[in-house]
C-alpha cells in the first residue's frame, strides 16, 4: 500500500437524527500509516463521524469511503478492525475459545498465538471465562480481537478507559508500531495527553463541525502562548526593564520569579540577552493540548 495514499475520505458528510444535526458538512482525508485522534466535548459529533467511517452508521448526505469503497463492503470489513467504547464479551466462553471463534471469521487472520500475545494476558488467564476478566483485561482482549484479521485500518473509541497505567503504556507502544507498518489508526479519547503524545494529527469537533485540524504542535502553537520565565535577585528591581520588553502579552511575578507570556520565545530571549537583563534559571514552556482545547472551545462560545 502506498504510504501516501488516502485510506479514508469524507466528502461533505452530514448526519441527522430527526431534527438534530449531529454532523454538519464534514470533508476530510486520512492517509495510510497515520494516527489520528478525533477530539471534542460530549455531543460534538466525533463518535457519530467515526461510526460512519467504519460502517455502523450511514450519512444522511455526502459520501464516506474507506480503502476506496463503502465502509460496509465485505472487502473493507475484512481489512478493518474496530474496538468500541462499550466492552462486551461472550459469557460462558474462555478467552481462548473466543479468540478461536473470531479467528475463524477471517480469510487470512493472524496466528492465534500472536492474537493471544496481543491480549497481554497471562497463560492462565487465557483459560478463564471471559466474563471473569477485569474491565481493563476485557478491553485488552477486545484490542486483540480487533487485530485478528490483520487489518489495514483500525478504529478505537475511547480505547484505554479502564486500563491501568502500564497496560495503557503498552497499548500505545503497540499502536505506534502498527502505524510504522503502514496501518492507519483513528481513535477518540477524553485523555488529551494521550492524543498529544500518540497522535500525529488531531481533528477537533464542536457542535458537529471541525473547528481545528493539524498536528498536536501546530494546534497548540496556534491557540496557546508559550511562556518564558526566570528568577532574579530579591535585591534587584527589574520591573521597569521587564515592562519595556517587546512582544510580551502578559507578565506575572511569583516571589522572585517572573513569567512572561509571548508568541515568540526565541525573539524574547535574544532581547533579554542583548539588554543584559540580570536573570537566572531561564525556562521556556509550551502550552499543553488541554490548554489549547479549553481556549478554543471558550473562543467558540464567545463568538456565538
Amino acid at each position: 500500500m502506498n504510504m501516501d495514499s488516502t485510506v479514508i475520505q469524507l466528502n461533505n458528510v452530514s448526519k441527522q437524527f430527526g431534527n438534530k444535526h449531529a454532523v454538519r458538512h464534514i470533508s476530510l482525508n486520512i492517509t495510510s500509516g497515520s494516527i489520528v485522534a478525533i477530539l471534542g466535548p460530549n455531543g460534538a459529533g466525533k463518535t457519530t463521524t467515526m461510526k460512519m467511517m467504519f460502517g455502523l452508521s450511514s450519512p444522511s448526505s455526502g459520501e464516506v469511503t474507506v480503502l476506496g469503497m463503502a465502509p460496509d463492503h465485505k472487502q473493507v470489513r475484512q481489512r478493518m478492525g474496530v474496538m468500541l467504547q462499550d466492552v462486551s464479551v461472550m459469557d460462558g466462553l474462555t478467552v481462548r475459545e473466543i479468540i478461536r471463534m473470531v479467528h475463524s471469521y477471517y480469510p487470512t487472520p493472524l496466528d492465534t498465538d500472536v492474537i493471544e500475545g496481543l491480549t497481554g494476558l497471562a497463560p492462565a488467564d487465557l483459560n478463564r471465562r471471559a466474563e471473569k476478566l477485569s474491565g481493563g483485561q476485557k478491553r485488552s482482549l477486545n484490542f486483540a480481537l480487533a487485530m485478528t484479521g490483520d487489518p489495514d485500518v483500525l478504529f478505537f473509541d475511547e480505547p484505554t478507559v479502564g486500563m491501568d497505567s502500564e497496560t495503557r503504556r503498552h497499548f500505545w507502544i503497540q499502536i505506534r508500531a502498527l502505524a510504522q507498518q503502514g496501518k492507519t489508526v483513528v481513535f477518540t479519547t477524553h485523555y488529551l495527553h494521550e492524543a498529544d503524545e500518540a497522535a500525529d494529527r488531531i481533528i477537533l469537533f464542536n457542535e458537529g463541525s471541525i473547528v481545528a485540524d493539524g498536528t498536536p504542535d501546530s494546534i497548540k502553537g496556534e491557540i496557546t502562548k508559550r511562556t518564558l520565565s526566570f528568577s532574579f535577585s530579591s535585591d534587584l528591581d527589574i520591573r521597569t526593564q521587564v515592562e519595556g520588553l517587546s512582544g510580551v502579552d502578559k507578565i506575572e511575578y511569583r516571589k522572585n520569579r517572573c513569567i512572561l507570556h509571548t508568541q515568540d520565545t526565541d525573539a524574547l530571549i535574544r532581547h533579554i540577552i542583548t539588554i543584559q537583563l540580570p536573570v537566572q534559571e531561564i525556562r521556556i514552556e509550551a502550552g499543553q493540548l488541554d490548554d489549547a482545547y479549553a481556549t478554543l472551545l471558550e473562543t467558540i462560545k464567545e463568538d456565538h
